[in-house]
């Protein structure tokens, strides 16, 4: 077996693993929370016979062993059970609204790797320069806003006064340019402290990198010096990158729920928010289980990706180090 076949079956264990510990920690979260879900799903007003009810419907009335092994067999067979409330399985409630979640999500990584990579690369070709600082003044700037702040004012700024781009929601009627026009403040307000971010590890990357010796021998034979830092550096520095962008997909889906409430936007975030204020734990743990699986596997498919970025990884079994 080859070493980078080795290295993909372990990450695949290892993602494995994850997602059952993951799992099992989601539900036992939820027994600790405060106050008895079928009485603030039927008010207090209800009578015992329809609390009892609704307790054996959730399951409720089980012991803690087998409401456990309930929610693993369940959640095995794809079964995330059915809304309390509306009556609706719980798979298509979140199916339905995580097409825009995730739209969001990637066109927030897509516009922060779009600008901070440019950033990162003009600040590392023109080190200790009025635009170093300038490009570090921004980034640490962009970082430091918080993003439900950024989404307040875009709202203010491009929607209100110059009346740019619709306020509120989304358009499940329209074309892909309706969509796209609606995605551009909530992307915006997601991606700017991840444009700093990306700016300012690219940037230290990109100045290891091309203090190797393979880039002054590449200078040596005279190869341009765009060449070398476009085709040959960039692609060397953007290991840690690639890893960072892995965390912010977690980080971002988790940020998506502010962006979906401010620009009142359908997503998982909504919906777990909603969720949350109603005590509807199935939601809660369907909603939450299903944003651990996607943070997971986009990990897994950017460990895969260091082998192509730099076959010694797999030899390494890891990132040897050059994770930030």
């Amino acid at each position: 077996m080859s070493d980078t076949m080795r290295y993909v079956i372990s990450r695949i264990i290892t993602t494995v693993l994850v997602l059952f510990g993951a799992m099992l920690v989601l539900f036992s979260l939820t027994l600790f929370v405060p106050g008895d879900p079928a009485r603030v799903l039927l008010g207090p007003r209800a009578s015992p016979e329809a609390l009892q009810a609704l307790s054996e419907r959730m399951g409720l009335d089980l012991p803690i062993y087998a409401q456990v092994g309930r929610f693993f067999g369940n959640v095995l067979r794809g079964d995330l059970g059915v809304d309390v409330i509306s009556g609706r399985p719980i798979l298509n409630m979140v199916m339905d609204v995580l097409p825009y979640t995730i739209a969001l999500t990637f066109a927030a990584i897509g516009i922060a790797v779009a600008i901070g990579v440019p950033l990162g690369c003009y600040a590392a070709t023109h080190p200790n320069t009025v635009g170093d600082r300038i490009t570090a003044v921004i980034s640490v700037g962009f970082i430091a806003i918080p993003n439900f702040v950024v989404a307040i004012y875009l709202v203010l700024i491009f929607s209100i006064w110059l009346n740019w781009f619709p306020v509120l929601g989304v358009s499940r009627t329209g074309g892909f340019w309706d969509q796209l026009v609606r995605l551009v403040l909530p992307a915006t307000s997601l991606a700017l402290g991840w444009i700093g971010y990306i700016a300012r590890l690219v940037r230290s990357s990109l100045l290891e990198v091309l203090n190797e010796n393979f880039i002054r021998t590449s200078r040596a034979y005279g190869i341009s010096e765009n060449r070398i830092v476009y085709k040959y550096a960039l692609k060397n520095a953007a290991i840690p990158t690639v890893a960072i962008l892995g965390l912010g997909v977690g980080r971002l889906l988790g940020g998506a729920i502010f962006a979906e409430i401010i620009f009142a936007r359908p997503g998982i975030g909504s919906l777990i928010y909603a969720a949350i204020n109603t005590r509807n734990y199935p939601v809660v743990q369907a909603g939450v289980l299903v944003v651990v699986f996607l943070f997971v596997v986009t990990n897994l498919l950017v460990d895969l990706s260091y082998s192509k970025l730099d076959p010694r990884m797999s030899r390494r079994g890891g990132t040897g180090g050059r994770m930030p």
